[in-house]
């Protein structure tokens, strides 16, 4: 997989438009795409815009990811000329903009099921079929040329008519690979994308149609190190497996909160606890691409409605200067860039401190060292040889730092130290 190159050094930020704001519309969500600029985001993902199902609705508004036309806009959110105007103001300000798509399931009053019902999975008595337990939705039949088609046409639609960048793809791993491998092929004549897959299952995704997958199985090892269950060097562990696992240049989205975490599972601080700053530095040293979820930066402590209004309150942003720094640490040290373009990952701890996290990672010169205490208790680590000794400047505290054989790293209760040498461009 070749990535398009500004994709190598990205983070990315997704963006909820019905809380986002207390209009909860596309041209309120604008209005926040200086600060975003500020803040050093690269990749807006934008949640699902098109008309929602009233059929078997969920709650009063509905959920995002049960379509009703996948050519057209809520109009709760605004028109498609709102929507077009958002993907030029970011495109103007150095931001890209990627649409979730839902191509596994529509609402079941889709324009689709009146026009084309033998596009869905139907049952021996003719019936819709409702994947899972989820009964806002109806399957769609991947064994149909026609709607195959169709899906790729209303994905080209919004590429020819907004100029978005890519798509982040819901339950990509329950549509079949060759219709992705089909989808990229097409997109990919209009203009180079950037793909998304909620999953990490089904590896042969990454293979061609996709950039990028979630990370599930880390994110939950993160949760069970906060609660106590587990210790550091599982990530270790984990990282290792899924070495294996996954091609080389995949990159892999790393994230402490997301739509589904926040609604359903809980605020970072709910389940990550004074560890949440801490966990969030570990997705941007880990050899992947960071996520911030809407209103992260506000330190929030709410989890949103999923099926209702419920408006993020920015009335204070304490964690803007800390995603800021760590996102323009990112673009800036070769060593944090994604995938293979980035540095190799060193266990530095090997064990001395089974409550530490501690890696460097170098690439061409560029060196970042990464301490984070994941526990409760003071912590100590002091260096074995002198394989970082030079000259490091703490992202945080901006202090120069020179370490060495001996040299003893003092981290509090879930604290942490980003360490960063920049001598190569």
């Amino acid at each position: 997989m070749k990535h398009i190159d500004w994709s190598r050094n990205a983070n990315i930020y997704e963006v909820n438009i019905r809380q986002y704001t207390t209009e909860g519309t596309i041209n309120a969500f604008c209005k926040h795409l200086p600060r975003l600029k500020k803040m050093a985001v690269d990749i807006i993902w934008i949640m699902p815009i098109q008309p929602i199902g009233e059929k078997n609705r969920k709650g009063s508004l509905g959920s995002y990811y049960s379509i009703k036309d996948y050519k057209a806009v809520n109009t709760e959110f605004g028109s498609l000329d709102d929507f077009k105007l958002l993907v030029k103001e970011a495109h103007d300000l150095g931001l890209h903009v990627l649409l979730d798509w839902v191509a596994n399931h529509t609402a079941w009053d889709n324009v689709w099921t009146k026009n084309n019902p033998d596009f869905y999975q139907q049952n021996e008595q003719g019936e819709f079929v409702i994947p899972w337990d989820w009964s806002d939705v109806i399957a769609l039949d991947y064994t149909n040329h026609e709607m195959r088609k169709s899906m790729i046409g209303a994905m080209e639609y919004w590429m020819n008519e907004s100029g978005i960048d890519g798509f982040r793809c819901d339950m990509a791993g329950m549509v079949p690979v060759d219709f992705w491998n089909e989808a990229r092929t097409a997109l990919d004549k209009i203009k180079p994308v950037f793909m998304l897959a909620e999953d990490e299952e089904v590896v042969a995704l990454l293979d061609f149609a996709f950039d990028m997958n979630f990370t599930w199985e880390m994110h939950h090892l993160m949760n069970a190190i906060a609660r106590g269950e587990k210790k550091p060097v599982e990530i270790i562990w984990k990282l290792a497996e899924q070495k294996e696992k996954y091609p080389a240049d995949a990159y892999r989205m790393y994230f402490t909160s997301n739509h589904d975490e926040n609604s359903h599972s809980g605020t970072v601080v709910e389940r990550m606890g004074e560890g949440a700053k801490a966990f969030a530095v570990l997705t941007y040293v880990l050899p992947g691409m960071p996520l911030i979820y809407s209103g992260q930066e506000t330190g929030t402590k709410k989890r949103l409605e999923f099926f209702e209004k419920d408006a993020i309150d920015w009335t204070e942003t304490p964690l803007h200067d800390f995603y800021q720094t760590l996102n323009q640490l990112k673009k800036e040290n070769k060593a944090l860039w994604n995938g293979s373009y980035g540095g190799t990952l060193v266990d530095i701890n090997k064990q001395q401190n089974e409550n530490l996290f501690a890696v460097s990672r170098e690439n061409g010169g560029n060196r970042v060292i990464a301490l984070i205490n994941m526990s409760n208790d003071n912590q100590q680590l002091t260096l074995k040889n002198d394989l970082l000794a030079g000259a490091y400047t703490d992202v945080f505290s901006k202090e120069n730092v020179f370490p060495g054989i001996g040299y003893t790293f003092d981290l509090k209760p879930w604290g942490f130290i980003v360490l960063a040498t920049l001598v190569a461009k």
